[in-house]
């Protein structure tokens, strides 16, 4: 089968590569534009198109060059761009997404179903049409999250589920869709505020914004990122740090938070207890 893929960022890479280790021909890659960025603004290639081209593969950044393309099916795993109906008129596309639909559709669903605290979640493969991640879907994997699960720890089990569940719709043939059943909920993007701890909330709520990643709060008036911390049930003012012999304590509004890893201000990250001897 001759596929187009659509992708843009690291998680549509093992994808991607999946498809081309089990024989299938992809004769274009269609990417997000090189963006600058790092000292001297120089122009750097998305995690696709860098992949691709090391594989030998074309890439273009203009979807419309797949008029010019000999292909059967278009696969989407998160592109990032809408695409329009001219397109999809002509070329039959297939959406990898990375959530239980019709909950959490949209641009970071991942990320929404641990700030929920949902207990499970899971990839869809779905046919693409122009509403947002409406489609019907060919195939799907439930995956539960554990407690300690991270956005990167869960992202990365989400791609290599999807990338399995790809490879095998494709072979066996996808069949016909089923329409999507449930209420939806939308996954926006998250936002730089959404990431400064507010501690008034469960010790459980705020380990769950930590678990995304660069989440912070502040200590003696400069930033601390807590990258790994432990809910603990256990009284300690709200907002403030409790140094004890065996734990650095994080107060919130209902429990405390045992840190386990942090990052001043202009210094790597390091254990919570490394920083609590420096204190």
């Amino acid at each position: 089968m001759r596929l187009a893929y659509l992708g843009t960022p690291e998680v549509a890479v093992p994808p991607l590569l999946a498809l081309l280790d089990a024989g299938f021909e992809i004769p274009l890659v269609v990417s997000g534009p090189d963006k600058r960025r790092g000292r001297g603004s120089a122009l750097h290639a998305s995690p696709v198109k860098a992949a691709a081209l090391d594989r030998g593969l074309p890439v273009t950044a203009d979807v419309d060059d797949l008029f010019d393309t000999d292909v059967e099916l278009g696969v989407v795993v998160a592109y990032g761009h809408l695409i329009r109906p001219h397109v999809l008129d002509r070329v039959p596309m297939v959406n990898l997404h990375f959530s239980l639909l019709p909950r959490w559709r949209g641009a970071a669903p991942v990320e929404r179903a641990l700030l929920a605290g949902d207990a499970e979640t899971g990839v869809c493969l779905m046919e693409l049409e122009e509403g947002l991640d409406t489609g019907g879907v060919y195939r799907c994997v439930t995956v539960p999250i554990c407690e300690e699960a991270t956005l990167d720890s869960l992202r990365g089990e989400l791609v290599e589920i999807g990338s399995e569940l790809l490879v095998g719709a494709l072979r066996e043939g996808l069949g016909q869709p089923e329409p999507q059943l449930g209420e939806p909920t939308y996954a926006k993007k998250i936002r730089p505020e959404e990431l400064v701890l507010d501690l008034s909330r469960s010790a459980v709520e705020v380990n769950r914004v930590i678990r995304l990643g660069r989440a912070w709060t502040e200590h003696n008036g400069k930033r601390l990122r807590v990258w790994q911390a432990k809910p603990i049930d256990t009284d300690v003012p709200v907002g403030e740090i409790v140094l004890t012999p065996d734990d650095v304590l994080l107060g919130c509004g209902t429990g405390a938070l045992a840190l386990i890893e942090v990052q001043p201000a202009g210094k790597p990250r390091m254990s919570a207890s490394a920083w609590r001897n420096g204190l």
